[in-house]
């Protein structure tokens, strides 16, 4: 089994900046992706950043530019800085990873709250 625990959340003024964590940990064989997503009120969980193993990163069109996923492989950990925050980027953010621990599946944190005030 694996756990994420996420960190970092919270409120901030738009044009604002958060950094968010996550460390993952358990019986972890191998960590191919990590990445996030996030859902606000009333909508559909979406794909923020996601970063692979060897370090190829795909963003969400919404977030380009302004968003940065990077990962600390010797700590099973990952990172999404978040510069020029706009009220829509407001949302739980969950943590995720694709890992084997035995067996390959998805890991999901519990998720951290992200709000932007204009």
């Amino acid at each position: 089994q694996v756990q994420l625990v996420e960190s970092g959340g919270g409120l901030v003024q738009a044009g604002g900046s958060l950094r968010l964590s996550c460390a993952a940990s358990g019986s972890i064989f191998s960590i191919n992706a990590m990445g996030w997503y996030r859902q606000a009120p009333g909508k559909q969980r979406e794909l923020v950043a996601t970063i692979t193993s060897g370090g190829s990163t795909n963003y969400a069109d919404s977030v380009k530019g302004r968003f940065t996923i990077s990962r600390d492989k010797a700590k099973n950990t990952v990172y999404l800085q978040m510069n020029s925050l706009k009220p829509e980027d407001t949302a739980v953010y969950y943590c995720y990873c694709y890992a084997f621990a035995p067996g390959w599946a998805n890991y999901w944190g519990q998720g951290t709250q992200v709000t932007v005030s204009s």
